[in-house]
């Protein structure tokens, strides 16, 4: 038995009366950013969108949680730190404890981990969020743990890693988003504001 969204696309083939083939990218593609230095074009990407990457302290090699200092050192006040990473020390809570996405309004800090970033626009995408989706959302401040040597150059890169990674592994719900910078509007006055429907602010943490 089909499902409403399989009904609607069979609906549109059906009355589809001309077919067009793709475009061919390859122009496209060979004329897209390259980045001498991928980590450098990400941090300033991000910078520009309003977040900010900061490098892990010490050996990431060596140290188990090299997240948790600096997540202590930028959020000193938080009390209710939410992060389904089990190896996270600063963690006051797991995605686990909650019995509803509801219970996770309040969060003060969210620590969630991403595949890759792309260096032309400062983007992580993110797969294994958790129980509920909504925890990058819901909490005030979000810090993303990201391998610096995930990072690519443009989104053709981009969609081309996005087709490696499973969407759902076990502990993946079938949902993922890319995520650059805090939320943010400028529908008001013309006036762009940070943190108006989402986090106010997003680290993302290079290991």
């Amino acid at each position: 038995m089909m499902g409403s969204r399989e009904e609607i696309l069979e609906r549109i083939r059906k009355n589809t009366k001309e077919v067009f083939e793709m475009p061919d990218l390859a122009p496209l593609e060979k004329s897209a950013l390259r980045f001498d230095d991928p980590v450098e074009g990400f941090s300033a990407s991000l910078a520009a969108a309003g977040g900010k990457a900061v490098r892990a302290y010490g050996d990431e090699e060596k140290v188990k949680d090299p997240v948790s200092p600096i997540v202590r050192d930028l959020y000193p006040d938080a009390k209710k730190i939410v992060s389904p990473l089990d190896w996270l020390s600063c963690r006051t809570a797991s995605d686990e404890d909650f019995s509803s996405p509801e219970e996770m309004d309040g969060t003060d800090v969210a620590v969630v981990e991403g595949e890759f970033g792309v260096a032309e626009n400062g983007a992580v995408w993110i797969v294994r969020i958790g129980r509920y989706r909504v925890l990058p959302f819901i909490c005030e401040a979000l810090v993303i743990v990201l391998d610096h040597r995930n990072i690519v150059d443009n989104m053709h890169q981009a969609y081309l890693r996005m087709g490696e990674t499973p969407l759902s592994d076990g502990e993946g719900s079938g949902f993922a988003t890319f995520i650059s910078g805090p939320s943010k509007t400028a529908d008001i006055e013309q006036a762009l504001v940070f943190g108006a429907h989402g986090a106010r602010s997003v680290t993302v943490v290079l290991v």
